[in-house]
């Protein structure tokens, strides 16, 4: 398993606007066969900053997820969305075992 954490910060006025457009991409991603999990977590005390939790099956996923549809309809909707650029930090599983 490989999880990703791709930390965001948008604009004040777009708030609304990037959840709808990353729970929809969220939606059909987690359909996706190399994908375990794929959770959207807004932080509770600034809800201008996301994290999205991707865990994926295989290393190939992430790269797979990246030439859907789905995803690239979402990353050129949100490109004006972000404060900040987005990161994603990449993480090795290691508890629970992998699936």
């Amino acid at each position: 398993m490989h999880s990703v954490f791709v930390y965001v910060h948008v604009k004040a006025e777009c708030t609304d606007a990037f959840r709808s457009a990353t729970i929809e991409n969220a939606s059909h991603s987690i359909l996706e066969t190399g994908i375990a999990r794929f959770d959207v977590v807004q932080q509770a005390d600034d809800p201008t900053r996301f994290i999205l939790v991707e865990v994926y099956r295989n290393e190939e996923a992430p790269a797979q997820h990246k030439e859907t549809a789905h995803y690239k309809k979402w990353r050129d909707s949100v490109a004006d969305m972000m404060a900040e650029p987005r990161q994603g930090i990449r993480f090795a599983n290691v508890y629970p075992a992998e699936m």
